[in-house]
This record gives C-alpha cells, structure tokens and sequence, in this order.
C-alpha cells in the first residue's frame, strides 16, 4: 500500500466525520457537503507530495474545502444572476425544522466569505487573527465580514439586543 493511501485512511478514520460536519455547514446541504468533501480529497490527495501528518493533511483539506466553497459560490451567483429559477422552499409542521430551515435561508443569504466568517468564528471556534490567516485577509475585514453577517442574520432571525448572550 502507498504512504498516501495509508495517510487517506488514516484521515478518514479519524477525522471523516469532523470534514463532513465542516462541509455541511459551508454548504447547508448533505449531497453537496458530500461533493465539497470529495473535491477536497481529491485536490489534496492528488499530488504527489502528501504527508503523513493528520493534523497538517486535515488543515490542507479543509483550506481546500473552504476555497472550493468560496469559488463556487462565486460561480453560482453569477449563474443565478443571468438565470432565475423558482423553486418552492420545503414545508415542514414540526418546528425544530422549521428553526433549522429558518437558520438555513438565513446563512444561504450570506455573501460566501461572511458565511465562511461566520462557520470558522462559531462552528470551528476560531479567533479574529486566525479567521484573517485563515481566508487571507485582514483582521478588519474579517470583522467587517462578522459584523454585517450578525446584523443580517439578527435582522432575518427576528433577534433583537435582548435576547442575545
């Protein structure tokens, strides 16, 4: 067996779940965290120089992820831009979904930067400086990129000062 396949299984092993969770909130949808997962792999996995350090070989998938999500955002929006499509939002009665659906159309309104902002601030529990080093930019404009992305979600949430922490 190659070095990388033993350091693939290795890190789907132990950290497969970890990428999948990152994924889905990136994208808010199963099939297409899945897709982004895949993508990522194969970007990484692809070259010929692959270490054998989970640690290194789990940060350069998720960079990988988070620039695919990033670009592909991009792409969908300019695709949208020239095509409209309708499509009905699913309805659910029970209302943990319709929270969860409610969260969802909320982040899918987020530029992709404020969402990645926002899932490496909240989900991955990084600080300002290392979301900056993170997307390659500056400190303030990952707290531009927070900071408008709060508003928008407190303003489509229905929350108000009072009842955040």
């Amino acid at each position: 067996m190659a070095d990388w396949e033993q350091a693939f299984r290795a890190l789907l092993a132990t950290r497969g779940g970890a990428l999948r969770s990152y994924a889905y909130l990136l994208t808010g949808d199963a099939a297409s965290a899945g897709d982004l997962v895949q993508e990522a792999l194969t970007r990484v996995f692809g070259r010929h120089r692959v270490g054998g350090d989970i640690d290194q070989l789990e940060a350069y998938v998720r960079r990988a992820m988070l620039n695919q999500y990033v670009d592909s955002r991009r792409r969908l929006a300019r695709w949208n831009a020239t095509r409209h499509l309708l499509v009905d939002p699913p309805h659910h009665d029970d209302d943990r979904f319709a929270v969860a659906d409610e969260v969802r159309r909320a982040l899918s309104t987020l530029s992709p930067k404020q969402r990645a902002c926002v899932v490496l601030r909240y989900y991955e529990d990084l600080t300002v400086p290392e979301i900056a080093d993170e997307l390659g930019c500056a400190e303030g404009t990952v707290k531009r990129h927070l900071s408008d992305a709060r508003t928008k979600l407190a303003t489509q949430l229905a929350i108000t000062e009072e009842s955040t922490p």
